[in-house]
């Protein structure tokens, strides 16, 4: 997540957890129903704990469509960031300014994890902007009497009295703090953040750190009245040297082991978010802030983690800037089949690409389409551009180039763009030198006001004298095709990527027309109206108050995972994608597909499954092991110039005819594909001539059978199973890493250590791995 102008101070711990605890429980409805009613309310895919009621009727409907109330068909989610307090002598954005009545949820920005692994926003104390910090005199940022603590926290639950239907998450890291955090005296340490609560030094998970952090995690928003957690980890992938440079020297040693500690970490907070919202009777939500690039997706294998979320907001921005020298838009809704970055790399060049160009919100879309209902979907929009100086060629600066000869201290980088400055960079932020970072970073009421060459009054309050003039025009110019504005100044070769009411409308058609759930925004303070009295654009809410407009006529949500009608019985038979190269290696993407017969009954040679995957990647998929992998049917061919077509490619496998799978046997066949794909889904399996869907598929409706009522399998299995002479799970007994038990009828292998939970019910990502029947 992008932080501009961000200072260090940070804000504080946890304050008199059960006394608040008590209020803000009290304050919300509890729901309290039977198993089979909650069932009826679980979002289609989402992961259900094990053995926990879980009040999803608390949130969702009977359809499984989040409740926001009778004006909020689709979610407008606004980030509001804890550092534009006006403390600094910058305008200050507070709750008070929050466009409440048009909005459905906030995120606050951001906790951090601390040095012992739990959630903290620093310490108690009055200067603390959460917890601690007042605006007297300052209309609506009068603190509500009734909690012990105060700053934006006592805030934001005074508005939810007034707007109940809002919900609130605590963001958890962040471009700066995902791999260490501020402490109160503005200085960062590096503490390793996520990279090393969730992972080991040696890639293993880090279960402990993950459970401490858990736990810390559900104490805080019941002691401070959110209704979930939105984790803004930036990046667990196998990509080297992505994220922020600072947290390199975490990230890099421990690239090979990041999925799988964000798997770990992303299904422990699920669990623990599940057990508290039973005991409490409400559902807690867990979202996630994801990459919108191709290049990071590449490296996160096919986002294994969905399935945990009740939605995730794409970061479909930040796709071109300053960090290399290619100028384009900052969000683009589509592609165009120009953009310069991807044509020097030869994107549309090669047909294992299939043409498709990966640097926008609609193929970012379509990738998390590909395992995700729509409505659990949203796509991100910058209050903010992005931009740079000196650009030659190109079309008014659009896929010119601007070169720089040196980078920011401490960005990482040898080479980079020549990035925006001056009046031009209002919210820029600082490099390691205290020097400000060439970025072209500036909120939307700035960019509008240079748009009509007015100088705001605000300018002192940034450094600049109060009779700054501007330098040349700069002229707004808009690419339908891409659905991108901006801002050119020929004078000054300055190229602004900037968002307006023409392409935020067309971006809210868009969420409407393909049933997408909404919108998030980074961030609310952006946004823009104009001051007739005094002649200028300031902090508004005329973008985000489109939206809502356009929101709140728009049909519900799309709320299933396929297109098509699945069979209603599944069956129990396991698919991962697992062994993915790491890093650049990983291309093309070539991962194991296994399957693993967890059923009763023996699955003969030419067992055909089908299964989806997102038209984000081309129609060229295939494996190398004898199982006829092909695309059957394709909802898009051809490049994605104006936007991809449909969302699915379906695909056949069948298993070869001297292949027959026995009662708890794993097949592995080598898959291959171009693009990076979120993990495919809508999976059958045709048995004895009827299809079935598979259980992993979470999808509503569905009843788990046996294939054939139950009855003895009709081919022999191909090792039959034999007695176990592993020792048997003791449910008393404590195992640790690489620990090996037998349990009805398998043996089970600890991934790491672990007390009290059964093999058999950890699921893929879990403690216990499936080694085969005994």
């Amino acid at each position: 997540m992008p932080s501009p102008s961000r200072p260090g101070a940070r804000p504080a711990l946890l304050a008199s957890a059960a006394a608040v605890a008590g209020l803000l429980l009290a304050a919300l409805p509890a729901t309290v129903s039977h198993a089979a009613d909650q069932e009826s309310c679980r979002p289609d895919g989402l992961y259900s704990t094990p053995g926990v009621d879980v009040p999803y009727c608390s949130v969702y409907d009977s359809a499984g469509r989040e409740k926001m109330g009778a004006d909020h068909q689709r979610r407008v989610i606004g980030y509001f960031t804890g550092w534009r307090t006006g403390k600094d002598g910058k305008p200050a954005y507070l709750a008070s300014d929050i466009p409440w009545d048009k909005i459905t949820h906030i995120n606050y920005a951001f906790a951090h994890i601390d040095k012992s692994n739990k959630i903290s926003v620093g310490s108690d104390t009055a200067a603390n902007p959460a917890t601690g910090m007042t605006w007297p005199g300052v209309v609506g940022a009068e603190m509500d009497p009734q909690l012990p603590y105060k700053g934006h926290f006592n805030l934001l639950n005074k508005f939810k009295k007034q707007h109940p239907d809002v919900k609130t998450l605590i963001s958890v890291g962040g471009w700066a703090e995902t791999g260490g955090y501020f402490d109160d005296s503005g200085a960062r340490v590096d503490s390793g953040g996520f990279y090393s609560m969730a992972t080991n030094a040696d890639g293993s998970v880090n279960q402990a750190g993950i459970d401490t952090f858990a736990d810390s995690a559900v104490d805080f928003i019941r002691t401070y009245g959110f209704n979930g957690v939105d984790i803004d980890y930036e990046y667990p992938t196998t990509m080297k040297d992505a994220g922020n440079p600072l947290d390199w020297s975490f990230a890099n040693a421990r690239r090979a082991g990041l999925v799988k500690g964000y798997a770990a970490l992303m299904k422990t907070l699920r669990e623990k978010l599940d057990r508290a919202g039973a005991a409490d009777g409400r559902h807690y939500m867990l979202t996630v802030a994801a990459p919108s690039s191709g290049y990071l997706l590449r490296g996160m294998e096919t986002f294994q983690v969905q399935k945990y979320l009740d939605y995730v907001n794409i970061m479909s921005y930040d796709l071109h800037g300053a960090w290399n020298e290619y100028a384009g838009p900052n969000a683009s809704l589509f592609d165009d089949g120009k953009d310069a970055e991807l044509a020097a790399a030869n994107v549309y060049g090669s047909a294992q690409y299939g043409g498709i160009g990966y640097l926008n919100t609609d193929w970012a879309y379509h990738y998390f389409r590909g395992s995700m209902p729509a409505g659990r979907i949203n796509i991100g929009l910058p209050y903010y551009t992005r931009g740079h100086k000196n650009v030659q060629g190109g079309t008014d600066g659009l896929w010119g180039k601007a070169s720089a000869s040196s980078c920011p201290a401490g960005s990482g980088l040898t080479k980079c763009g020549d990035g925006a400055v001056g009046i031009d960079n209002l919210w820029h932020d600082l490099d390691t030198n205290g020097k400000e970072s060439p970025a072209g970073s500036n909120p939307m009421w700035h960019a509008k006001n240079l748009e009509k060459g007015i100088v705001g009054d605000y300018v002192t309050d940034y450094g600049f004298p109060a009779d700054t003039k501007l330098t040349g025009t700069y002229a707004r110019k808009y690419d339908p095709t891409l659905v991108a504005p901006w801002l050119w100044n020929a004078e000054k070769k300055v190229f602004l990527s900037t968002e307006d009411e023409q392409s935020v409308g067309a971006k809210a058609d868009y969420v409407v027309d393909r049933g997408i759930g909404g919108t998030m925004v980074w961030e609310l303070a952006g946004d823009y109206d104009w001051n007739a009295a005094e002649g200028q654009y300031e902090t508004g809410d005329t973008l985000t108050s489109l939206m809502y407009d356009k929101f709140k006529a728009a049909t519900p949500y799309g709320a299933k995972k396929s297109n098509a009608d699945l069979p209603s019985e599944a069956v129990n038979v396991g698919v991962e994608f697992t062994d993915f190269k790491l890093g650049d290696s990983n291309y093309p993407i070539t991962p194991k597909l296994r399957i693993t017969n967890n059923t009763k009954t023996a699955l003969p040679g030419g067992t055909e499954f089908q299964f989806d995957y997102a038209t984000s990647a081309p129609a060229n998929a295939s494996d190398q092991s004898g199982f006829g992998t092909k695309v059957i049917s394709s909802d898009h061919t051809g490049s994605n110039v104006g936007g991809l077509k449909g969302d699915f490619h379906r695909v056949s496998l069948k298993l070869p005819a001297w292949q027959s799978l026995a009662p708890g046997a794993t097949v592995d066949l080598s898959f291959n594909y171009y693009l990076p794909v979120s993990t495919p889904s809508n999976w059958t399996v045709t048995i004895g001539g009827k299809a079935y869907a598979l259980a992993g598929d979470l999808a509503r409706g569905t009843t788990v059978v046996e294939p054939g009522g139950g009855t003895t399998p009709t081919d022999p299995p191909t090792t039959p199973p034999g007695d176990c002479a592993d020792p048997a799970w003791d449910a008393s007994a404590s195992y640790g890493g690489g620990s090996v038990v037998s349990h009805e009828g398998h043996v089970w292998k600890a991934q790491w250590w672990t007390k009290g939970e059964e093999p058999g019910t950890t699921g893929e990502w879990g403690v216990w791995r499936d080694q085969g029947a005994c």
